[in-house]
């Protein structure tokens, strides 16, 4: 069973998730003196993410990454991890674009970087209206083998209308994660949502294979 949690605004949203984040996150500092955080991009995060930041964890424990990345520098404004960078200026982030590298290139090394800090803590994950999540999108190239349950922890996706081609965590990660969390607002993406949880085919609905198979997923909305 998904939870599904509505919240009256994105500032309600982006405070009581931060409250829940925090605290999954100092579980994990206590159970293991590290915690491995996977942030959302896109715009809508930002909130919550500064949120997170005021919260008083020891952040120098705390791991964040991107749960994808567009292959551009960190100063792009389309950047996954500038926007983390302005939001969480505490954060130790482990970043996935690095200069004189193709995403092709960058993807065996950090999948073997992040070997030995998985399982994921928490993820938390955004959804596009094409019902992608991460950069797991419909009509991708590399999407069956990224869903696949062996599929390494960080591939290259190049997507049709993405205009840039992106890394992303794969099904295994996400799914593994101790926490798997869904942000989305809008009525168009909750309808999107209820849309991809009727479907079976994962390739269709990327976001419905990635809650299925979750060890622990819930869903956090607002208007």
């Amino acid at each position: 069973m998904i939870a599904f949690h509505a919240h009256e605004s994105g500032a309600a949203l982006a405070a009581e998730l931060a409250r829940e984040a925090a605290e999954t996150l100092c579980a994990a500092l206590a159970a293991r003196g590290r915690a491995l955080f996977a942030a959302p991009g896109g715009s809508t995060p930002a909130a919550f993410l500064a949120a997170l930041a005021a919260e008083p964890l020891d952040w120098a424990r705390v791991t964040v990454l991107p749960g994808d990345e567009r292959w551009v520098p960190p100063g792009d404004d389309r950047s996954n991890e500038g926007m983390i960078r302005r939001a969480m200026p505490c954060a130790r982030i482990l970043p996935f674009w690095r200069a004189g590298e193709g995403p092709e290139e960058a993807a065996p090394r950090l999948s073997t970087e992040l070997a030995p800090l998985l399982p994921l803590d928490l993820a938390v994950i955004g959804m596009g209206e094409d019902m992608h999540c991460a950069s797991l999108f419909p009509g991708a190239e590399a999407l069956p083998a990224a869903l696949a349950a062996d599929a390494p922890a960080v591939m290259a996706i190049r997507a049709p209308g993405a205009p840039e081609p992106r890394l992303t965590l794969t099904l295994p990660p996400l799914a593994g994660a101790g926490r798997l969390v869904l942000l989305i607002r809008s009525e168009a993406k909750r309808a999107a949502l209820a849309q991809a949880m009727e479907t079976a085919d994962g390739l269709a609905a990327p976001v419905s294979a990635v809650l299925r198979a979750a060890r622990a997923a819930e869903i956090h909305w607002s208007p």
